[in-house]
């Protein structure tokens, strides 16, 4: 890849970024399309986020994607909200204009849509849902199961003003079929068809954890994990020894980032090629 002054940069900012795949899966996806782009990492959290977004704002930046934990807090930095990242209330993904607008739009609730359904073969409007994490990620993918009409969500988050504020935003944005619950209270699990887990544990400093004990686990519930590496967590683990289906956040990652090049660049974006480098990685990390 050669860098040069028509460079366009993309950033992915949030932290932990150890674990992601993101700068090698876009890369491969800019190379494949003939696109003079570069995606990178910044390391950082919310305390400097506002000064790391006013700088690129007069930078080579085509756009910037956002992560834990800025997901919600960028907001408040950007010019204009995408309909739908407005009501979800959280973005992973700012487009820059030529004009130095910052524009918000998210597309992982898109991405784990379409994984969930075509991967893991759920179908949204005949499940009951059991989120744990109301933060960013649990934000997109509770909103969009509830946009395309789940018939119950519960959702909980060792922070309980997140998720309290998630289910009124939910009820009041979308549809009435979110309940708060209250961390630690697994009472609801055995109506649930599919578990999710948005809350990071597992991945990072907490490999090897799980938000939840695997006495609660049935084997007739699907099991879905927002991370991808490790490819499965300690959540799937536990689920795939009780019998379950599992499914990790791969394809997730995939398609939302197929949404944000088409969002960043305006064309369409080389799927298959992204998709093979993400296998590549995952090979990798099984040697």
């Amino acid at each position: 890849m050669k860098i040069d002054i028509n460079t366009k940069m993309v950033t992915l900012i949030g932290t932990p970024l150890g674990q992601s795949f993101a700068a090698r899966m876009q890369n491969a996806g800019y190379e494949a399309a003939g696109l003079n782009m570069l995606y990178f990492y910044t390391e950082a959290d919310k305390e400097h986020l506002g000064e790391i977004v006013g700088g690129l704002r007069y930078m080579n930046f085509a756009g910037f994607a956002v992560t834990k934990p800025n997901k919600v807090r960028v907001l408040r930095y950007l010019d204009e909200l995408d309909p739908l990242c407005r009501k979800m209330g959280a973005s992973n993904t700012v487009v820059k204009t030529p004009e130095g607008k910052l524009i918000g739009y998210n597309t992982d609730g898109i991405g784990f849509y379409t994984s969930l359904t075509q991967d893991g073969g759920i179908e949204v409007d005949q499940s009951v849902f059991f989120c744990f994490g109301g933060g960013g990620a649990g934000r997109a993918m509770c909103s969009v199961l509830a946009h395309y009409g789940a018939r119950k969500i519960y959702i909980t988050d060792a922070f309980e003003p997140c998720a309290k504020s998630l289910t009124a935003d939910i009820n009041e944005s979308f549809a009435p079929v979110a309940e708060f619950v209250h961390y630690g209270d697994l009472s609801k699990l055995a109506a649930c068809d599919v578990v999710l887990n948005a809350s990071g544990i597992g991945m990072g400093a907490t490999v090897g954890q799980s938000p939840m004990p695997p006495e609660y686990i049935q084997p007739s519930q699907f099991y879905f994990d927002a991370c991808y590496n490790p490819d499965k967590t300690q959540f799937l683990l536990n689920a795939e020894e009780k019998g379950c289906r599992v499914l990790n956040g791969l394809g997730m990652s995939l398609h939302q980032g197929a949404a944000q090049i088409e969002l960043w660049t305006g064309q369409k974006a080389p799927v298959e090629a992204m998709r093979l480098e993400l296998l590549a990685i995952l090979a990798e990390q099984r040697q």
